[in-house]
């Protein structure tokens, strides 16, 4: 029996957060959202393409910018309702051009950035 992804846990609007994770050094990289269309032609280029909520149109990661996200492997919660992509990402994974999405803390209180963008 093959996989099909409408067998996942999608919200009211169709979509199912996706969490973008390096493969080799595990640093968590983005966070975006997919629908079961943009599951199958991750699935099926290698290359991981979300459903943008803001554009109402799919994207594939890179496609603009080249810094894009090869699939390496996709993983399932055990609620079903969100997916973890392991990418090997080229370049940065933010679009303010940071490696990673999650480079503010919260700590003693305060926000401290983590990272400058990548020149």
């Amino acid at each position: 029996m093959g996989f099909d992804p409408e067998n996942l846990q999608f919200d009211g609007a169709g979509l199912i957060p996706a969490i973008a994770q390096d493969a080799d050094s595990g640093e968590v990289l983005m966070m975006a959202w997919m629908n079961a269309e943009a599951i199958s032609r991750t699935l099926k280029t290698g290359r991981v393409t979300y459903w943008s909520r803001s554009r109402g149109a799919f994207w594939v990661k890179g496609e603009t910018s080249g810094h894009v996200q090869d699939l390496v492997d996709l993983r399932i919660d055990c609620d079903r309702d969100c997916l973890l992509l392991l990418v090997r990402q080229t370049g940065p994974a933010c679009h303010t051009n940071r490696r990673s999405c999650f480079y503010t803390a919260v700590r003693e209180g305060r926000e401290v950035e983590l990272m400058r963008p990548e020149a």
